[in-house]
């Protein structure tokens, strides 16, 4: 961004700067010719500087009898005014253009968060924060981004191509409301620091008591207190990374499975989880007929009560039950859109 801008500076002005210092010298020393030396470079430099600005104070170099004078003058006039203006107009222009840019900018992502729906708000792209943007974007989740820093927001917009982002403090009440947390379904608070993580969550829940809130803390003295502020969940970073490295050791084969899972763009399989619906409460597994979608595989039930791993077609649906299975983004919502439109 920094070198475009640059660039764009460049492009502007270099050349008009080029020729109206080019007028200025050429002013000054035509104006030492002709008026010889009773005039100092001083003046020369002044009857130069008030000519193409236009000032209109009286003449310096006395011209009323140089005809050859009042030629250059005009001359030097016609050139320093238009470099001048072409350099006033850019500027002008430059600064109008960036702030209207960047006001329309701002709008138009205003705008199309308002559309948004059941979306999941990310506060903090640094570290933790874009691997979970990375995450919703594979797995074709909707997502708002809040960051207070705009170089880091911009430092991974050419990684995604459907970034929408609010720059703000995710602490406010003003920038959770624009990234639409009233009809959000979940926030992540991932900032760098814990303080923050546990005000973003507190002010969340404030605004939207519904919404699940993910929280990150590096120390795991704060994991009760992010809680108590709000987080529905809390993950420590460090801790995850500890059991990581101990299953690499121990179950090394696993790791690379789920590594292979994650990894693989083509199939994009996920271990996602569905909600049944009441209307299937009663009825058995084969009601649901998940075996027609030959991409998911149904890996365990959790009811209100307990878990139901590798449950059989005989299975009667309990109240308020989740399928845990493994599927891409595309039959996820098929499995979803079936269960709904089933009767």
């Amino acid at each position: 961004m920094k070198d475009e801008l640059t660039e764009q500076i460049l492009k502007r002005f270099t050349w008009a700067g080029i020729a109206l210092f080019l007028v200025i010298i050429l002013g000054t020393l035509g104006y030492r010719v002709i008026g010889g030396d009773k005039y100092s470079l001083v003046d020369c430099l002044y009857m130069t500087v008030i000519t193409i600005s236009t000032i209109g104070y009286g003449e310096i170099v006395d011209l009323a009898n140089n005809p050859i004078g009042r030629v250059f003058t005009m001359v030097i006039a016609l050139c320093g005014i238009g470099s001048l203006t072409y350099i006033l107009s850019n500027v002008t222009a430059f600064i109008v253009e960036g702030e209207l840019n960047e006001a329309f900018r701002r709008r138009k992502m205003e705008k199309l968060i308002e559309k948004f729906k059941d979306h999941h708000i990310v506060c903090g792209i640094e570290g933790v924060g874009f691997h979970i943007v990375n995450e919703l974007y594979e797995t074709k989740r909707p997502y708002v981004i809040v960051d207070i820093d705009r170089k880091k927001i911009e430092k991974i917009l050419p990684t995604f191509h459907t970034n929408v982002y609010i720059e703000g403090d995710a602490t406010d009440n003003d920038t959770l409301l624009k990234a639409g947390i009233n009809r959000a379904t979940g926030l992540f608070a991932v900032s760098g620091d814990d303080n923050l993580n546990m005000v973003i969550s507190l002010t969340a829940k404030q605004l939207n008591p519904s919404i699940r809130v993910v929280a990150r803390s590096h120390d795991l003295k704060n994991i009760e207190k992010m809680k108590m502020a709000g987080a529905d969940a809390v993950v420590s970073p460090t801790f995850i990374g500890g059991l990581r490295m101990a299953s690499e050791m121990v179950r090394p084969a696993v790791v690379s499975f789920l590594d292979i899972m994650l990894r693989d763009k083509e199939r994009g399989l996920r271990i996602e989880e569905v909600e049944i619906p009441a209307s299937y409460v009663g009825k058995p597994l084969s009601a649901l007929s998940l075996k027609r979608y030959k991409h998911t595989l149904l890996l365990a039930i959790r009811t209100l009560e307990d878990w139901v791993f590798n449950p059989q077609e005989d299975y009667l649906v309990q109240p308020s039950s989740t399928l845990v299975l493994m599927s891409n983004p595309e039959e996820r919502e098929l499995v979803l859109k079936g269960l709904t439109e089933q009767k």
